[in-house]
C-alpha cells in the first residue's frame, strides 16, 4: 500500500497567495494525499479563499493567532499521513516533487531516511524561477549536512523536505519560543534522528520572494533578533553533539561571524553573548565589515547609516525586478483569461449552431 502524505500549511493573512499553493498541492502527481491548512487567526479573506477548495479535499482548522510554529503543530497533530510535507502559504510545490522523492527510497531504507530536493526563488513567475544548486544537494550524513551549511552559511527551504511520520515524532514539536530561523532549528532536530539525507534532483519548491514583512526578514525587530540568537546557539549545540572537532567548531565561528551584523552594534547585550560563545568555541569576532560599495559611508554619515545603505539599495533593487515580473505575470495572466473566455463563447457558438 502506498504511503499517504500529509500536507500541512500554516497560513497567516494569506489571502493573496495561497491559491496558488493549493492549487500546486492538489496538483500533486503523488495520489495518496491530504491537505491541512490551519488558519492561524487571519484578519482577511484567507479563510474565504481557502474554503473554496474544500470540495478538492483541501481540509482547514481555524484557531486564534498564536504563532506559525504553534500553527504548525496543530496541523501536524490533525494529520495522519506517513509522511510530511511541510509547506508555506506563499509558495508552489512542483507537480512530481512528492512522488519523484518517494520513488527515489529503495526497499532497504529505512524510515529514518529524510529526503530532500531543490528550490528556485521567484516573485510571480515559476516558470522564469531556476533551482538552486549548492553543497547541501546531494545525500550527506547529518553531521556533514550541518557543517556544510554552517560553515558555508547555506540555505534550504523548509518545503525541499519531505519526512516520514517516524523521524517527525523524534524530532518533536516546533519550538514555539522561535519567531525567527525555526524552520532552520526545527529541520536541525530532524536531521539529529535521521540517517542522513537523500536528495533528489530536478523537482522541488518554488520559494516566493516576498517584501520585507515576510517572516524570513529581521529588520530592526528586537524579537526575531532574540530568537535568531536562540536559534544560533541551539544549531551549534546540534553539531556539536554529534561532532567537537576543530572543524566543527571553526564552522560554528564562520556561522556566529555571518549573522553577526544583524545584532551589531545596536544590541549590545547580544553581542556580548554571541562573542562569549565565540570564546567558548575558541576564537572572537571582528566588527563586521561594510562591502566596499559602502564602507566610505561610514566616516560621513556613521555605522548605522552605512548598514542601512548596503541593505535598502540590495531590496531596491529586489523590488524593480519584483515589479518588473508583476507587469509580465499580470499581462500573461490576462491574455490566458482572454482565451479562456474565447475559448468557452466558440463552444457556446458551436452548440447553438447544432
Amino acid at each position: 500500500m502506498k504511503p499517504l502524505v500529509s500536507i500541512l500549511i500554516a497560513a497567516y493573512n494569506s489571502e493573496k497567495w495561497i491559491a496558488y499553493t493549493l492549487r500546486s498541492a492538489i496538483a500533486q502527481t503523488w495520489p495518496g494525499k491530504e491537505i491541512i491548512v490551519v488558519n492561524d487567526g487571519s484578519t482577511d479573506r484567507t479563510p474565504d479563499v481557502v474554503q473554496q477548495f474544500a470540495s478538492q479535499g483541501v481540509a482547514m482548522i481555524s484557531t486564534e493567532n498564536r504563532g506559525m510554529c504553534a500553527a504548525q503543530n496543530l496541523a501536524y497533530q490533525s494529520s495522519s499521513g506517513d509522511y510530511i510535507q511541510w509547506l508555506d502559504s506563499d509558495d508552489v510545490l512542483a507537480p512530481d516533487k512528492i512522488e519523484r522523492q518517494l520513488g527515489a527510497l529503495r526497499e532497504t531504507d529505512s524510515n529514518r531516511v529524510l529526503l530532500s530536493s531543490h528550490y528556485a526563488r521567484f516573485y510571480y513567475r515559476t516558470r522564469a524561477a531556476k533551482f538552486v544548486h549548492n553543497s547541501l544537494c546531494e545525500d550527506l550524513s547529518p553531521v556533514e549536512w550541518l557543517f556544510r551549511k554552517l560553515s558555508q552559511n547555506l540555505f534550504m527551504q523548509n518545503a525541499t523536505w519531505l519526512v516520514s511520520r517516524e523521524l517527525s515524532e523524534a524530532a518533536g514539536p516546533w519550538d514555539t519560543r522561535l519567531y525567527f530561523d525555526q524552520d532552520g532549528e526545527y529541520f536541525g532536530r530532524v536531521l539529529l534522528a535521521s540517517e542522513g539525507t537523500r536528495f533528489v534532483p530536478g523537482t522541488g519548491i518554488y520559494y516566493r520572494m516576498s517584501p520585507s514583512n515576510r517572516i524570513s526578514y529581521i529588520g530592526k525587530s528586537n524579537k526575531k533578533k532574540d530568537s535568531l540568537l536562540l536559534a544560533m546557539k541551539l544549531h551549534i549545540q546540534y553539531i556539536r553533539s554529534l561532532e567537537d572537532s576543530d572543524r566543527v567548531r571553526q564552522a560554528c565561528l564562520r556561522y556566529l561571524g555571518a549573522w553577526y551584523d544583524n545584532f551589531y552594534p545596536d544590541r549590545p547585550d547580544i553581542v556580548a553573548e554571541v562573542q562569549k560563545l565565540a570564546a567558548e568555541l575558541g576564537g572572537s569576532l571582528e566588527p563586521p565589515r561594510l562591502r566596499w560599495k559602502y564602507a566610505w559611508i561610514r566616516p560621513v554619515l556613521g555605522w548605522d547609516r552605512a548598514k542601512m545603505a548596503q541593505r535598502a539599495i540590495p531590496d531596491m533593487k529586489a523590488s524593480f525586478l519584483r515589479y518588473f515580473d508583476k507587469l509580465i505575470f499580470k499581462l500573461e495572466e490576462s491574455r490566458s483569461r482572454a482565451a479562456e473566455v474565447s475559448s468557452h463563447s466558440a463552444a457556446r457558438a458551436s452548440e447553438t449552431v447544432s
